[in-house]
């Protein structure tokens, strides 16, 4: 009885092993392309977007927290900027005085203009009553004299009204220039985005340059896949595609082809490939629809694996499979 039930102990045990290897080879099958379409595996990325100081200062108030979701051109923090409100002041001091003495030295050219005027009808008396032998010539010389001194004084007139407006000018970009560096003292969100690293807090000195937070933009998000030399050169730019995430199968992501690598390049160890001969590869970018990404709010998120599938281009017309359509909204 004993060798029976070791026999039979065997087979079983020998059945079990069959059925095992069977179910792996059966699994390790590289899945059915439907035609015109390649994919390629890889993870979902989204653009990261420093909010930087372009000035040094103070962080005076810092607004959002990690996760929180900030929209573009939003105050998310301030630097202290008395002292450059105090020189704004200052500045805008200057320019009313330099406007004053604009007002004064165009006053001084409308008096050398009438004192001008005065100097040429002086003139022309003078010799019409030379001319009669009223008067003597030496008089008529004076009164020439005179003639050429206001002009000269219009001239010189003209030029002080030349450097008042220059002043004018130099004092209002002055103010300009500190109401520019002013509202560079607030730090905007340059993108709508969630909070992915706040990176300094209130009371900190931040250099130019200097980081307060790290945003994710959700609304531009791209897959990059590699392809085989055969396959990428039938990829078109602005090709359809569609981004499968692992943690959700049901949710086919519709995507263009928005780059392709010029050159082929070794193939990353986190990239599985079909076959361990092709060791050369072309990298390809996809980017996620915005519109889908808008309407399924942090539905997708970055670092989620997926499998993308493109359309190549020599199969424009290929009609893509159910689990790939994407769902009308």
């Amino acid at each position: 009885m004993k060798p029976m039930r070791l026999a039979r102990a065997l087979a079983l045990l020998i059945l079990a092993v069959v059925a095992a290897l069977a179910l792996y080879l059966f699994l390790q099958r590289p899945p059915a392309f439907p035609a015109g379409l390649a994919s390629g595996n890889g993870r979902l990325e989204a653009t990261e977007v420093d909010v930087a100081s372009k000035i040094a200062g103070r962080l005076a108030e810092l607004l959002p927290h990690e996760g929180d979701r900030v929209e573009a051109g939003a105050v998310v923090g301030r630097l202290d900027a008395d002292e450059l409100r105090a020189q704004l002041r200052a500045a805008q001091a200057l320019v009313g005085q330099a406007e004053q003495a604009l007002v004064q030295a165009r006053a001084g050219v409308r008096k050398s203009q009438s004192d001008l005027a005065l100097a040429g009808k002086t003139l022309r008396r003078s010799e019409e009553l030379v001319e009669r032998g009223f008067i003597s010539r030496n008089k008529l010389d004076s009164d020439a004299t005179g003639m050429s001194g206001a002009r000269a004084g219009v001239a010189q007139a003209q030029g002080k009204v030349g450097e008042a407006e220059a002043a004018v000018a130099a004092a209002q970009a002055r103010v300009e220039a500190l109401q520019a560096t002013l509202a560079d003292s607030e730090l905007k969100a340059p993108v709508s985005g969630r909070v992915l690293y706040r990176l300094a807090e209130p009371g900190e000195v931040l250099a130019a340059g200097g980081k307060a937070l790290t945003l994710v933009d959700l609304d531009d998000m791209f897959m990059s896949i590699y392809l085989s030399t055969e396959t990428a050169g039938r990829v078109a730019l602005g090709a359809e595609a569609r981004i499968v995430l692992d943690a959700l199968p049901g949710q086919p992501i519709p995507a263009r082809v928005t780059f392709v690598a010029p050159k082929a390049q070794f193939t990353p160890r986190e990239v599985e490939t079909q076959s361990e001969r092709q060791k050369l590869m072309f990298r390809v970018k996809l980017r996620a629809d915005p519109a889908w990404l808008a309407a399924h709010r942090d539905l997708a998120k970055g670092g989620m694996p997926g499998v993308a599938w493109v359309r190549v281009d020599a199969d424009a017309d290929a009609v893509w499979p159910a689990n790939l359509q994407v769902a009308a909204e």
